[in-house]
C-alpha cells in the first residue's frame, strides 16, 4: 500500500454537515492502489463493539494520481460526536487508519479514532439551491442590442463594425428588455451582465460611480424595467460586481490624487508613494494597468462602503446575486465580512465569484457559493476545440476538478466556455461547428451550470479581447439557427433532468484511439448514460455496468457534424444493450431512466 498517499482530516475538506443528522465524508488514497476500503464509525458513548457500523466505499472519482471515496453518514439523531476510522485493504494486507496513522490491528472504540463533534448549522453547504439548475447567459452590455439609439454614445460606430478595446457600438439596458422573449425561448434561466455601473470605457470595469447605472445603458427605471421583465419570465439577474479595484477617475481615488498622504482616502488603496504618477505606476493596480487602482478590501472601511453596495442593488432593485470581479485577488478577511451580511438579510442571494484557477480559497468555509470555473473551461477546449489532450487525459482533469470541491458546489459552478476574456470557443475550435457543438454537449451534461457567453449559440466567432466582443448578431438570415437549435435542444435535455442537474459523476470508458468516452449522472435510482463520439467511425463500445434492468430511453440522439439538426430518437421502452452503446461518428447519445421532466 502507498501509505503516504492516503489522506483524512477531521477538517471541513474532508467531513462537513450536510444537515443535523447527516454528514458528508472523503478520504483520499493513490489512485488503483487499495482493493477495499470500509468506514467504521460509532457515536462516543458507544462502548458495545456490535454498535460499530461499517460502510464499504467505492471509488467516487478517479486521476492520474488520486482515488476519492466519498460517502454520508446518516443518524437518527443529531450527528455529533461520532467516531470513525477507515479499514484498508491490499491484497492480504490489512491496515486501519485513524487519527493517531496507521495500525495493523483495530485499535478498539477509544483509542485512535477521528471525530466529528457537531453539525453547526453555518458550517455546511448553505448556497441557495435555485443556484443548481440555472442555465446561464453572459451579456455584455454595450455589444448585444441597441434598444434606444438615444442613449448611444456621440462617438459609436456602426453596429457590428469590427470591434476595438475604444469603440462604442450602442448596446444598452432597453436592447437587453426588447430580447428578453429570445432568451427565454432559448431556455435561459439566469442572466450574468458584466458592469453596468459608470466607467470611463466600453467595459466599465474601471467603474467611477457604484451607485449610478452608466448613462450610456439606461437610468434606474429602465434597470427596474429589465429586472421585473426577467423574473416574470423566471429569468433571474446577476450583475458584476468590481469591488476588488475602481477606475482612476473614482472620486475617493481622485481625492488621493489631490491632496495625497492628506486625504482621507489615503488607506483605500496601496500607494508606493506621492505625488501620485500613472508613468510609471505609484501605486498598486489590477494586472499592471494604471487606470484601474487596487482597492485595500483589507480596509474596515472599504469592506463597509462595499458591502453596503453589494446590499443597496439587492434591496433597492431585486437583483439575484453578483459576480465579483476578481475575487481571487480580494482577502479572505472581505469575501466572509460581505458573503456574511449579504446572507443574513438575503440568503436565496447567490454569491459568484471570479478565478481562473483552483477556486477552494473563495468557496470553502462561509464565503461564496460558487465560482467561474476555467478549469472546465481549459479541459474541454484542450480536448475538444485543440486537440492538445487525449480522452484518458481530459477524463482525468475532469476528475481532479470535481475532487476539488464538494458536490454541492460542483453542482453549482459556473461552467463557460469562453467570455469576455477569452477567445470564442468556436474560433478556439478552428471554427469547425462540429466540433462547438460537442464542446456544448459535455457543458450541458458535466457537473455545474452551463454558462454560455452572447450569441455562441448562433455561431459567432473572434479572437480574444477585444475580437471576442463583438455585436450581437440579429439578422436572422446570418445566424447559425442549425447550432442555436442544437442549443435550445440540449438546454430542454438538461431542464427536464433532475439526474444532469444533481447527479453524481462516474466515468464509465475512455477510448483514446476512437475518440469516445462515456459518463454518467445519477441520482438516488435514476440514472443518464452520456456518450460522446469525437472520432469519425462508428463505434460499439463495450456494455457498461449500470442500471440496464430499467427502462433506458434515449433523450438524445445526434449527429454534431449535420448542418440540420436529426429528428430526436426516443423510446418508451428498454434499449436494447447493442442500440444503447453502439455510436455514431461524430455524435452525442444521452439514455436516461428518469419517466417524468423537472423543467425548473
Amino acid at each position: 500500500m502507498n501509505l503516504p498517499a492516503v489522506n483524512h482530516r477531521p477538517t471541513q475538506e474532508f467531513i462537513y454537515p450536510a444537515s443535523r443528522n447527516e454528514l458528508i465524508l472523503q478520504l483520499f488514497t493513490a489512485a488503483k492502489d487499495i482493493d477495499e476500503v470500509t468506514l467504521l464509525y460509532w457515536e462516543r458513548y458507544e462502548q458495545d463493539p456490535s454498535k460499530i457500523h461499517r460502510k464499504k466505499l467505492s471509488v467516487s472519482l478517479r486521476d492520474d494520481q488520486r482515488d476519492c471515496y466519498r460517502t454520508s453518514i446518516r443518524t437518527k439523531s443529531i450527528a455529533a460526536y461520532i467516531r470513525y476510522c477507515f479499514e484498508l485493504k491490499k491484497g492480504t494486507e490489512t491496515i486501519w487508519y485513524g487519527r493517531n496513522g496507521f495500525d495493523e490491528s483495530f485499535r478498539g472504540m477509544n483509542e485512535s479514532f477521528f471525530e466529528f463533534l457537531w453539525p453547526n448549522p453555518t458550517d455546511g453547504f448553505r448556497a441557495p439551491k435555485w443556484a443548481a439548475s440555472q442555465i446561464y447567459y453572459q451579456i455584455f452590455p454595450e455589444r448585444f442590442c441597441n434598444g434606444d439609439n438615444a442613449l448611444s454614445p456621440k462617438q459609436a460606430v456602426a453596429w457590428g463594425s469590427t470591434p476595438t478595446r475604444e469603440n462604442y457600438m450602442g448596446g444598452d439596458i432597453p436592447g437587453i428588455i426588447k430580447q428578453l422573449p429570445y432568451l427565454s425561448d432559448l431556455g435561459i434561466t439566469c442572466l450574468y451582465l458584466t458592469p453596468i455601473f459608470e466607467g470611463s470605457s466600453n467595459h466599465k470595469y474601471d467603474t467611477v460611480d457604484y451607485y449610478k447605472i452608466d448613462p450610456q445603458f439606461g437610468t434606474e427605471k429602465e434597470l427596474h424595467a429589465l429586472i421585473t421583465e426577467a423574473h416574470a419570465l423566471n429569468i433571474r439577474i446577476l450583475l458584476d460586481g468590481v469591488f476588488n479595484h475602481c477606475g482612476f477617475y473614482f472620486p475617493y481615488f481622485q481625492d488621493v490624487v489631490e491632496k495625497g498622504q492628506a486625504s482621507q482616502y489615503s488607506r483605500w488603496f496601496f500607494v508606493q508613494s506621492y505625488p501620485i504618477k500613472t508613468d510609471p505606476c505609484t501605486y498598486d493596480c489590477v494586472g499592471h494597468y494604471k487606470w484601474m487602482p487596487k482597492l485595500n478590501l483589507a480596509n474596515e472601511a472599504v469592506q463597509n462602503y462595499f458591502t453596503e453596495v453589494g446590499l443597496y442593488w439587492i434591496r433597492e432593485f431585486g437583483i439575484d446575486g453578483w459576480r465579483l470581479d476578481v475575487a481571487d485577488e480580494m482577502p479572505t478577511k472581505f469575501l466572509e465580512h460581505f458573503a456574511a451580511t449579504v446572507k443574513e438579510k438575503y440568503p436565496d442571494a447567490l454569491l459568484l465569484g471570479e478565478t481562473w484557477g483552483d477556486a477552494d480559497r473563495l468557496v470553502s468555509g462561509n464565503r461564496l457559493d460558487c465560482a467561474m470555473n476555467y478549469l472546465f473551461k481549459d479541459a474541454v477546449t484542450d480536448w475538444i476545440a485543440k486537440d492538445k489532450i487525449s480522452v484518458s487525459t481530459f477524463d482525468q482533469r475532469i476528475n481532479r476538478m470535481l475532487s476539488l470541491y464538494p458536490q454541492e458546489t460542483n453542482l453549482r459552478m459556473y461552467n463557460p466556455l469562453d467570455s469576455h476574456d477569452t477567445a470564442r470557443f468556436l474560433f478556439s475550435c478552428g471554427n469547425d461547428i462540429a466540433r462547438l457543438r460537442l464542446g456544448v454537449a459535455l457543458q450541458m451534461t458535466l457537473p455545474g451550470c452551463p454558462a454560455i457567453f452572447y450569441g455562441d449559440e448562433i455561431g459567432i466567432t473572434g479572437d480574444n479581447d477585444p475580437l471576442c466582443r463583438q455585436a450581437m448578431q440579429w439578422d436572422k438570415s446570418k445566424q447559425d439557427l442549425h447550432t442555436k437549435e442544437w442549443y435550445k435542444k440540449l438546454i430542454k435535455c438538461r431542464r427536464n433532468s433532475n439526474v444532469l442537474q444533481e447527479g453524481n459523476f462516474h466515468t464509465l470508458y475512455v477510448d483514446d484511439e476512437n475518440g469516445v468516452y462515456a459518463f454518467s449522472r445519477s441520482v438516488d435510482n435514476d440514472v443518464a448514460i452520456i456518450i460522446l463520439n469525437t472520432g469519425t467511425k462508428e463505434i460499439q463500445i463495450p456494455p457498461q455496468k449500470g442500471p440496464t434492468d430499467k427502462t433506458l430511453t434515449v433523450l438524445f440522439n445526434e449527429s454534431a457534424a449535420f448542418s440540420a439538426p436529426q429528428n430526436k430518437l426516443s423510446s418508451e421502452t428498454k434499449c436494447s444493450d447493442e442500440e444503447m452503446w453502439t455510436t455514431s461518428g461524430c455524435s452525442v447519445k444521452i439514455l436516461t431512466t428518469e419517466s417524468e421532466g423537472v423543467t425548473q
